[in-house]
């Protein structure tokens, strides 16, 4: 494994350390960005933010932009309110 993490940076002309520390960073963003989505409800958010690595960005736009803006969010709380009342009775 670390003869394989030390041709990729020779090939990239980066130091190791720099590599895993961009490694985190993009891990960090995605856990905190498919978190949130997952609580949202937003399914297609979920497996964009899940199938495409972009260090960090994506995530970081749809926490802090796509995530606020209503036009992305799934009308969850019509279907879960749907089965709720449904339930009462």
């Amino acid at each position: 494994m670390v003869d394989y993490l030390t041709t990729i940076t020779e090939q990239l002309g980066i130091p190791l350390a720099l590599l895993v520390i961009i490694l985190i960073w993009s891990y960090i963003w995605k856990l905190l960005a498919l978190w949130k989505s997952a609580r949202k409800g937003s399914v297609i958010w979920f497996i964009v933010l899940a199938l495409i690595n972009t260090v960090g960005i994506l995530e970081i736009l749809y926490i802090f932009v796509f995530s606020k803006m209503k036009c992305f969010e799934l009308k969850m709380k019509k279907k879960k309110s749907k089965t709720k009342s449904k339930k009462r009775r």
